[in-house]
């Protein structure tokens, strides 16, 4: 077994759902992407946008 399959086989699928799970719960506006390799997901990148709405005029 090689070095970079021992590290996978040390990641459970649940764990890798759930921190999927949680970035998506933790995100208003924003990408989640999940890189896979050789059907592994090896990286989860977030990308979070703040907006701000500006404030209200009055007449």
């Amino acid at each position: 077994m090689t070095a970079t399959n021992k590290l996978n086989a040390a990641v459970d699928d649940q764990q890798v759902i759930a921190v999927i799970a949680e970035a998506l719960r933790s995100i208003q506006f924003g990408a989640l992407e999940i890189t896979l390799h050789n059907g592994q997901v090896v990286q989860i990148e977030r990308k979070e946008k703040l907006r701000f709405q500006p404030p209200a005029r009055s007449s």
